[in-house]
């Protein structure tokens, strides 16, 4: 078959569902390499995204990634919303691990309310929060610095992370899709996002409503069988589609209904 050919057809199977490079392999009768080159091609096209392990259909316009200023001053009250929510979850003496972001820094603002945990954390915009935790003690990731957000990655984190295991992990993203998971602006991220969730015993994402459905950026991070939805989202569609992917949703509303606040 033509390269051409091929890459056509290619195509078509990831926009039917056949999404990862061993699947496409088998489909094609083509070696690893092959498929990895086409997809390539086809990522630079525009025409599909590359994830890692594989590739989605384009699924919208991308957008440009704000600044870490932008971050902090966009929905600062619905961020303390969710930290707040998120703190519920969290027990005196806990291990957790913190993924870079405005949203888990504002987390990282509130933890001083617990005693003795162990933050590890590539965010390093909440190192100063961090650095009286009572009785506390904090692990930072390292790796190369990625100035658009102040955190970390790359192999270096991703080798410290193969010596931890975690009770809690908190993500933020640019975007949460029920059908593809969560996206961000390079695929280093995505990748220590799932090698993070690897590390946990239990799974949360912060996400506000804008967040969902909103593929903004070209890399995924595929969602975890079993986590929870943290967010101000009241779209009962919206959410069962989340739940349906395996999410248990906690919403700031019910929260705040309970707590009287």
């Amino acid at each position: 078959m033509k390269v051409a050919k091929r890459r056509e057809e290619m195509l078509e199977a990831v926009n039917a569902g056949i999404t990862n490079v061993e699947a496409l392999c088998s489909h094609f009768r083509i070696s690893e390499a092959t498929a990895r080159r086409d997809l390539a091609a086809l990522s630079k096209s525009g025409l599909l995204v590359r994830t890692y392990g594989g590739a989605i259909a384009h699924i919208g316009p991308f957008e440009r990634e704000l600044t870490l200023e932008q971050r902090r001053s966009q929905h600062g009250d619905v961020k303390a919303c969710l930290a707040e929510c998120a703190l519920d979850f969290i027990l005196d003496n806990e291990t957790l691990l913190l993924d870079g972001g405005s949203t888990t820094a504002a987390l990282a603002s509130r933890l001083s309310e617990r005693r003795g945990l162990h933050v590890i954390t590539n965010n390093l915009v909440a190192l100063p929060w961090l650095a009286n935790l009572p009785d506390g003690h904090v692990t930072v990731l390292g790796g190369d610095l990625r100035t658009t957000s102040m955190s970390t990655y790359g192999p270096l984190a991703h080798n410290a992370l193969t010596r931890l295991t975690v009770d809690r992990l908190f993500l933020s993203a640019d975007g949460v899709v029920a059908e593809y998971g969560l996206c961000e602006a390079s695929p280093e991220q995505t990748w220590l996002k799932e090698a993070m969730m690897q590390r946990a015993a239990e799974i949360y994402i912060m996400a506000d409503a804008t967040k969902l459905g909103r593929a903004s950026q070209q890399h995924w991070a595929s969602l975890p069988r079993r986590w929870t939805l943290i967010t101000n989202a009241n779209d009962p569609a919206q959410l069962e589609a989340f739940a349906k992917r395996g999410a248990v949703i906690y919403s700031t509303d019910a929260y705040f209904d309970r707590t009287g606040q």
